[in-house]
């Protein structure tokens, strides 16, 4: 019997931070015990719960039959306390109104939204390489191209401007940056921000898209919103709840339109259809971010020193590895050394060989690009000590 084939958009689909757990899964259903520093999960590994007032919201709106489709931007006071956030941004705010917030499933719905309302076949969106997954694996189900421009590891992972500028081009609708970074935790400076912004203001066609989920941790206190900074250029902010307040499974993310000279009328239309085509985001979900942004955040003082105690030990331990080493990140709470010695033939085996002989999973750096992501490894360092402990213990003696 002929089998139907899946679209050649979704067929060129993949996901390294997840494809890897299958291998892990086959191992513990043999009994095997996993460390899994693979997945930026704050909710798998015990020290970084939820704040308990955002789970009484989500709570009292369970409660209170708050439970039905919200409106499809997002509840009001949701909207309006995400424009305040952004107004009141530590490094420079930028006037946003609620009628420029769109609530989402989390951000990966937000970039299937954004994907889909930007893009034309043979359209381009520039990334950074390294990069999130989804930003180079959903363009091709639009019929359109991701294209990554290198971040300089030599220099503390910033913007290679040269490189940018050669793959810029009118077809190019969208330039993303990531900020905190995923996987390499480097933080944009302001001249590198304005230096872009003033790079992009020779394409009419081209708008930012900033994806500053990791906002929250920047432990230099040096993150700037990019939409702070543009006069002239739409910039898309990308946020949510998932990394910043500690609540990855409740899906709730969002869009926030920086439109200075009204070039996105079109865009943000589409953009409206298609939020009310898909009905809304989870609704209780929404009353727990609300209290996230309009409670307390005393809190996060001390979740922030643990994480930074953790990100050092994390780059001492690999600087004192033989064959690896590592520039301290900035932000986000990944860490992405380099394999400078490598007996396998790839940074893929040699993670696949370290899950097999030592139980502890991490992600292969070419899983995050090819080209600039090749023979370096990521490792979430949200686990505590003890368990760091363990798996760098596993990581030398498995160098060795």
């Amino acid at each position: 019997m002929t089998k139907i084939p899946v679209s050649r958009g979704v067929s060129k689909v993949e996901y390294a931070i997840r494809d890897l757990v299958l291998p892990a899964t086959k191992l513990e259903n043999q009994g095997h015990k996993i460390i899994k520093l693979n997945i930026g999960d704050p909710l798998a590994y015990p020290n970084f719960p939820t704040p308990p007032h955002m789970l009484n919201a989500y709570i009292e709106a369970l409660n209170n039959q708050k439970n039905g489709y919200s409106p499809s931007y997002g509840i009001e006071p949701l909207r309006s306390a995400i424009a305040n956030f952004e107004k009141n941004q530590k490094n420079g705010g930028w006037n946003c109104k609620s009628s420029d917030v769109y609530i989402t499933s989390g951000v990966s719905e937000a970039l299937l939204i954004l994907f889909a309302s930007f893009l034309f076949p043979d359209d381009k969106i520039l990334t950074p390489g390294p990069f999130y997954p989804p930003y180079v694996s959903y363009p091709p189900i639009f019929q359109s191209t991701a294209i990554q421009y290198r971040l300089k590891e030599d220099d503390n992972w910033k913007i290679d401007f040269d490189d940018l500028k050669n793959k810029l081009d009118n077809n190019v609708k969208l330039l993303s940056i990531i900020n905190p970074n995923n996987p390499t935790g480097s933080i944009l400076e302001k001249n590198e921000i304005l230096q872009l912004i003033e790079i992009v203001e020779d394409y009419p066609n081209c708008t930012i898209v900033s994806d500053e989920i990791y906002n929250k941790f920047n432990f230099t206190n040096e993150h700037i919103s990019v939409a702070s900074l543009s006069k002239k250029i739409p910039v898309i902010t990308l946020n949510g709840i998932s990394k910043g307040y500690f609540a990855p499974g409740w899906r709730i993310g969002y869009i926030a339109i920086h439109d200075p000279k009204n070039k996105l009328e079109y865009v943000r239309d589409g953009i409206e259809k298609l939020l009310r085509g898909r009905l809304s985001a989870p609704t209780p979900a929404q009353h727990g971010f609300l209290a996230a942004l309009t409670e307390s955040d005393q809190w996060r003082e001390e979740y922030n020193k643990k994480l930074i105690k953790q990100r050092n030990y994390c780059v001492e331990r690999i600087n004192d590895i033989n064959g690896l080493s590592v520039k301290k990140p900035k932000g986000a709470f990944y860490i992405f050394p380099k394999i400078e010695d490598n007996p396998y033939k790839n940074d893929k085996e040699f993670v696949l060989k370290f899950l097999e002989q030592e139980k502890v999973l991490l992600v292969h750096g070419s899983g995050f690009s090819k080209d600039y992501g090749k023979e370096h490894v990521r490792i979430v360092y949200l686990p505590d000590i003890k368990i760091l402990e363990i798996a760098f213990d596993k990581l030398k003696s498995f160098m060795k």
